[in-house]
């Protein structure tokens, strides 16, 4: 189904030719020129990030995005965060969604309050608002905001408009904020990475099928890592819009950058349909472009495809489980158990096999991924005629916007749906992030959305509670609805695809949405609730760090959902103090208590006192470190948290992960690398160090560790500094690494974060 080349490849005439050594002359040969430098430059994305490169120098790009998005769990950190920053107005469109808090069904009238100091800032700063239940923040952006050429940021990791011909990043909070005081977002001229299509995938084969078959290939050997995936190939033409789109929005599951494809007369025909034909035009590669990577997708191969629990990699053809069940059961019963190695709870999937078929509880096709208007018809005509049953699976679905709801309304999609028992509900991303469709303990839902993490789906370990998704097509979802709860691909079922047309229908939006762009009233206030509270002021880094390890995290990679639970937990993310109660709460639940109690030690520090006079452990470390002559004193050091972790960030783009353990007095992640560029973005942002460490680790959760002189080595550009293990009254010399910095990055580091480092800029300016 999918091959990865062990080399590069020049595209030529429509045609791949690996970078081997007989690569020179067949391009030779054709007329091409072999000169790599000049070849990488003819790649869509290339010529995309260079419109909107402002440093001059293409290998280490400042980007400025064309507009912006943000949804209810994300936006107003992000506005606080620039207002405090001195920001006026926003300078490009800004769309404000409400699709994650949007229910309001937890913590009183706190998620009503986010929406309404969304549309107070909307109308103070000139933005876009999206009231609840009228769009998923990515179907939004796709209709109303995407265009050719263009390149959006967004504060949600599946910003991705790739398909639409628009390079798409997620990020934190912190890199929106840098935009909206007309800064830039600064990286390294990332790879291109060809994903070549080809081939007619068969009509029961939807785009999660496509997704997992990609990402089951790519993710675990980092194939894609922060690179830029560039679709390019014969089988693009064969594939719808909405289908392109479905692929697209999972390809942050690879832990790739962005992504875009080449666009068609399908492309145009869907800025047509939706009124915004001027923001087509057609992207293809010049011919002799040069990838640094291809992925090759076979279409007409790609099967029914699964991913268990708890990772979108952990991926089975759907024949495959359920011709091997047992054997595959046990595999991902071990890989759960090692997932969930410091829970008291035990997942187990094998006392769901009744007469030898796998049973599932519960069927969702929500979201950016799964809730798209071409994903509904088929699901909708293959419950046509049927019911779910009356047992114990359910099965609900949620249309990604109001206009796709509506047109599905018009042509009788819904109805079927309704009459099989199924449930249709509003545009609502609650069931990607485990607030809304909890399953029961030890429940296995199956899921057409982006994620499948441990407790994403909403279960609290800590109480007990575990349960499971499976990432599947809607169509394999569909198929098992009408086989009551019994795991079926969607090639076992007999049904005729009507494909009915889509009509947008742009009434509701006109209606319904805050449309400010360029109207920016500074007379408006800011409506504040009470849970809305303002960052904790936050303090420079000192000419030394005495850190405490206070969690140690050996699993292979660790999500951003286990550095800070998503689910109940969004209804805090206007409260930096509140929310910080919850981080690691799933993965360490003594991480908060260790962190704070250190914490108290640099308070003290800060409220002119001697640390070491009050704090039996500090004055231990601080004896250590002065008896190998180190000069510290209350006024040139630093005293805070860190964590370790083998390969942090995996997941979403929440700039939270970072800043909770900010906020809790942490100053450092120490890894053997970062999963994500967003999450080592974010604890940059933070004011926090993003060490790499090599080899066996020299400390232990509990030990000090004293880093000397790192004000001067961020400075100086240092790409290595020394520490020590404070133990046993004694010191222990390692080495801790530190991956390139710009040099803004380096400035918001010894600010402490980057709230001070504009704050700095400003008193500098007057």
């Amino acid at each position: 189904m999918v091959t990865l080349y062990k080399t590069g490849a020049y595209y030529v005439n429509g045609q791949l030719i690996a970078d081997d050594e007989s690569a020179k002359d067949k391009l030779s040969s054709m007329g091409i020129s072999c000169d790599k430098a000049e070849a990488i430059k003819k790649t869509i994305a290339y010529n995309i990030m260079k419109a909107h490169n402002t440093s001059g120098d293409m290998e280490n790009l400042k980007i400025k995005f064309d507009a912006m998005a943000s949804h209810d769990i994300t936006y107003v950190g992000i506005i606080q965060t620039a207002s405090a920053s001195g920001m006026e107005k926003f300078p490009i469109p800004y769309v404000l969604t409400n699709c994650h808090n949007s229910l309001c069904a937890v913590g009183g009238t706190i998620n009503e309050d986010d929406h309404i100091f969304g549309l107070s800032a909307a109308k103070k700063y000139g933005g876009i608002y999206v009231p609840a239940h009228q769009a998923v923040i990515h179907q939004y952006m796709r209709e109303m905001m995407s265009g050719c050429g263009k390149m959006i940021l967004g504060s949600d990791s599946h910003t991705r408009y790739g398909a639409l011909g628009t390079m798409a990043i997620g990020e934190g909070g912190g890199e929106l904020a840098k935009q909206l005081l007309c800064q830039t977002y600064d990286v390294a001229r990332p790879e291109v990475i060809g994903v070549y299509l080809t081939g007619k995938a068969e009509e029961y084969i939807g785009p999660q099928d496509v997704s997992l078959a990609i990402i089951g290939a790519v993710f675990e050997n980092g194939y894609v890592k922060n690179k830029v995936m560039e679709f390019i190939g014969d089988g693009i033409e064969g594939l719808g819009v909405e289908f392109r789109n479905g692929i697209d929005v999972m390809t942050t599951e690879t832990t790739c950058l962005s992504s875009v494809w080449e666009t068609d007369e399908k492309v145009r025909e869907y800025y047509k349909d939706h009124s915004r034909e001027n923001e087509y035009k057609k992207l293809s590669p010049e011919n002799g472009a040069y990838y640094d990577g291809i992925v090759y997708v076979d279409l007409s191969k790609i099967k029914p495809m699964i991913a268990m629990p708890f990772h979108p990699s952990n991926t089975y053809t759907i024949d495959d489980l359920n011709n091997n069940l047992y054997d595959i059961l046990d595999e991902v019963e071990k890989k759960a158990k090692k997932a969930l190695d410091n829970s008291d709870v035990t997942f187990e999937l094998k006392s769901k096999v009744r007469n030898g078929r796998l049973y599932v509880d519960q069927g969702v096709i929500a979201g950016c991924a799964g809730g798209t208007y071409d994903n509904i018809c088929d699901v909708a005509d293959i419950l046509n005629g049927h019911t779910i049953g009356a047992d114990d699976f359910a099965l609900s679905v949620y249309p990604s916007s109001q206009p796709t709801f509506m047109s599905l309304v018009e042509n009788g999609s819904i109805f079927k749906i309704m009459q099989s028992g199924a449930t249709v509900r509003s545009a609502f991303c609650g069931p990607c992030f485990g607030a809304g469709d909890v399953p029961s303990n030890q429940g296995l839902s199956i899921r057409h959305s982006t994620r499948n993490f441990p407790n994403r789906e909403g279960s609290k370990p800590s109480n007990g509670q575990i349960a499971g998704v499976a990432l599947m097509d809607a169509r394999s979802i569909a198929a098992t609805a009408i086989n009551k709860g019994y795991l079926t691909p969607a090639n076992e079922i007999d049904v005729n695809f009507s494909k009915p047309k889509y009509f947008f229908n742009k009434s509701v939006y006109d209606n319904r949405v805050y449309f400010g762009y360029g109207k920016a009233d500074e007379s408006v206030g800011l409506k504040y609730g009470p849970n809305i509270k303002p960052w904790p002021e936050m303090t420079k880094l000192n000419d030394n760090l005495l850190l405490k390890v206070v969690s140690v995290i050996n699993d292979p990679v660790t999500t951003t959902d286990e550095l800070i639970p998503s689910g109940e937990t969004s209804s805090y993310r206007s409260n930096p103090l509140g929310l910080a109660e919850f981080t690691l709460s799933r993965k360490d639940p003594n991480y908060v208590k260790r962190a704070k109690e250190i914490q108290l030690a640099e308070k003290s520090r800060l409220a002119n006192e001697c640390p070491a006079e009050k704090f039996e452990d500090v004055a231990k470390a601080f004896e250590a470190i002065k008896k190998a002559d180190f000069e510290i004193n209350k006024d040139n050091l630093c005293i805070g948290s860190t964590i370790f972790a083998v390969k942090p960030g995996d997941g979403s783009a929440r700039e939270q992960a970072a800043s909770c353990q900010k906020v809790l007095g942490g100053w450092a992640n120490i890894a053997k690398e970062y999963a994500t560029k967003r999450y080592r973005s974010n604890l940059i942002n933070w004011g926090m160090l993003p060490f790499l460490i090599e080899g066996e680790n020299p400390f232990e959760n509990g030990d000090f560790i004293f880093i000397p002189n790192v004000v001067e080595g961020i400075k100086n550009k240092n790409s290595e500094f020394v520490a020590y293990v404070v133990k046993n009254d004694n010191l222990k010399e390692f080495k801790l690494k530190m991956g390139e910095l710009t040099d803004d990055e380096r400035e918001i580091i010894l600010a402490g974060c980057l709230i001070n480092y504009n704050k700095n800029k400003i008193k500098g300016n007057k």
